[in-house]
């Protein structure tokens, strides 16, 4: 009796080391209005979700919004089809997420881009203006003249924040820059204007503009056009764009969405998913610039010491980026 009593205890022990089992998850993205492939905020989500799958196996489930009210009706066939985990792409969802949220609790939510105090809900945001400040430098950097843009999408505090970093950034090397600031519209469709875009683009590169970031989902593809066919240098924006227009493309401003998907659906695979604020900056590599093969020949090396000095000294607390949501 003692001796299986004694190989009851050593087996409970052995099962307590064992490494615990990873959560069986049916992870899904609902993806911001626009393109899926749009070689931007989008696009992100999807390699996001794509390198999950390919480490974790299984299906990642979607759906494609034609327009934000489509909010609900998208986390509802989600669900349906047996979703335990949804990434909402887009800060428009931030309103409807105080309703729906609540309506499945069993439902692991994460919101890119936004907050949602609901217990069921991981709200990432970012840095952006840690990013802008480093993208400003190169602007600064690259313009003799001086003058350089910006064109946003919509003049609200998310943009706001990419608009007043870029500034800052800029003024940091070149205190008497000139920034022209323009907005393409103040609905979502600003977002997917490509026409609206260049429109804006080409106004501000015939006021002077020798470098134009453009801050505004696929109505980038405008101002790179713009930026091309009048001969000037342009900046993208949450994805890896210098290959879209070789030798026009300054660098791009990353703002890894695909980092915020990828770690919430690995979270809640493997236990450690949690509601509340995520944010993440140059120190968690949610924001930075892009070097590579397309954009070298742009970027001279002394520029590239200056940014990478710059992007210690932010971590480090050194240079203080205003955030113009804090203000």
């Amino acid at each position: 009796m003692e001796m299986m009593r004694r190989f009851a205890l050593l087996a409970f022990a052995l099962l307590l080391a064992l490494p615990a089992a990873a959560a069986e998850i049916k992870p899904a993205v609902l993806y911001a209005v626009g393109q899926k492939f749009d070689k931007s905020f989008n696009e992100g989500a999807y390699e996001g979700a794509m390198r999950f799958k390919a480490a974790a196996g299984g299906e990642v489930l979607e759906f494609e919004p034609t327009s934000p009210a489509q909010f609900e009706q998208g986390v509802a066939a989600l669900v349906r089809r047996g979703a335990t985990d949804i990434v909402a792409v887009g800060f428009y969802y931030a309103a409807p997420m105080v309703q729906v949220a609540p309506r499945h609790p069993d439902v692991r939510f994460t919101l890119i881009d936004a907050e949602s105090n609901q217990p069921n809900v991981r709200s990432v945001v970012f840095k952006e203006h840690e990013g802008a400040f480093l993208a400003g430098m190169l602007a600064g950097l690259a313009a003799p003249s001086g003058r350089i843009g910006f064109v946003g999408a919509m003049d609200i505090p998310l943009i706001r924040k990419f608009a007043v970093g870029y500034e800052e950034g800029a003024k940091h090397v070149r205190p008497d820059v000139l920034v022209l600031t323009n907005f393409i519209g103040n609905t979502p469709a600003a977002f997917s204007d490509p026409s609206g875009g260049k429109e804006l683009a080409r106004s501000q590169i015939e006021r002077g503009a020798q470098v134009i970031f453009a801050g505004a989902g696929t109505s980038n593809f405008g101002v790179f056009q713009a930026a091309a066919e009048m001969q000037r240098l342009a900046i993208g924006v949450d994805s890896n764009q210098n290959g879209l227009h070789p030798g026009t493309i300054l660098t791009s401003q990353l703002k890894r969405v695909d980092l915020a998907v990828e770690r919430s659906f690995q979270a809640a695979r493997d236990g450690s998913w949690k509601p509340g604020r995520v944010e993440l900056g140059l120190a968690e590599e949610g924001v930075g610039l892009a070097f590579d093969a397309h954009n070298a020949p742009l970027v001279k090396p002394e520029w590239r010491r200056q940014i990478d000095a710059a992007r210690a000294d932010i971590i480090a607390g050194k240079i203080k980026v205003t955030d113009f949501t804090k203000r």
